[in-house]
């Protein structure tokens, strides 16, 4: 078993749909001992059976925007398992408004909370759990095609993302010199609660399988597998990296189409329900 021995946190599991679900499946039955946290009571609700589910009574509160969360977060850690060997960040977040209106009417506070939420986060919470971190802990957070690239309605979340992969970059320079990796994935469109909130979802997902290479989405499982691989001792030698579960669709130049009757092109997604 490919993670054995091997313990972890994940932070930002909401549901059995999320990605951070497929991650914490996919690394529980390779043998890994996990600890999950949840944002708040009602979370709450949901994130214990699923601990429970996969093995696991460490189920721990934590508002990274909650100071008092935050800086027990370690403590809690090492309570239950002394140090982890891995630490996947899935905790995104943009106020409604930054998601609906146009790109250049965000406002600075929407911009702010997104961009503390979404990236500092990731910054903050590795710094809390220095102490706890094994000395070759693997280190992951999730992306989308919509920071290097414009996506549709992803708006500052897109900007978000951009932060975070170069966040990224600069970490496993840091952290590479303890023997720690750093990496992120970028997962293709699957239906989430946080994609709940993206516009016109449905048809991102239907030009995405339209569009992609293998000519089909992704799933959590299929996520949670390339997650898995990227936590385990299967990549060690990498760091610092965007590795995209996207069906290959991010190597695309050019939309699919088909000519109509009368010779036009007509792209695929107007093809489609």
């Amino acid at each position: 078993m490919l993670m054995k021995g091997k313990k972890g946190l994940i932070v930002g599991l909401a549901n059995n749909k999320s990605i951070a679900y497929g991650i914490a499946k996919a690394c529980a039955d390779q043998g890994a001992d996990i600890a999950y946290t949840y944002l708040n009571d009602a979370l709450k609700k949901r994130v214990e059976p699923i601990a429970k589910e996969l093995g696991s009574n460490k189920v721990y509160k934590l508002d990274v925007s909650d100071e008092d969360d935050m800086s027990s977060i370690a403590t809690k850690v090492a309570d239950d398992f002394g140090t982890i060997d891995f630490v996947v960040h899935s905790v995104a977040f943009a106020p409604k408004e930054a998601l609906s209106e146009p790109f250049m009417k965000t406002t600075k506070a929407a911009f702010q909370v997104a961009m503390d939420v979404s990236v500092y986060s990731f910054i903050d919470l590795i710094n809390r759990l220095e102490d706890v971190l094994s000395a070759d802990a693997s280190i992951l957070t999730l992306s989308y095609l919509g920071g290097p690239k414009y996506i549709v309605n992803y708006n500052v979340m897109g900007v978000a993302k951009a932060a975070l992969e170069s966040t990224v970059r600069y970490m496993a320079v840091d952290l590479g010199k303890k023997g720690q990796r750093v990496n992120a994935i970028s997962a293709g469109p699957i239906r989430t609660l946080a994609a709940a909130g993206i516009g016109d979802f449905k048809q991102i997902l239907n030009w995405n399988e339209c569009n992609a290479p293998l000519r089909r989405n992704v799933t959590i499982e299929q996520v949670g597998n390339s997650a898995m691989y990227l936590l385990s001792d299967l990549a060690s030698g990498v760091t610092g990296e965007i590795h995209y579960v996207d069906s290959g669709y991010n190597i695309m130049g050019m939309a699919a189409a088909d000519k109509s009757a009368e010779g036009k092109a007509v792209l695929v997604w107007d093809q489609r329900d």
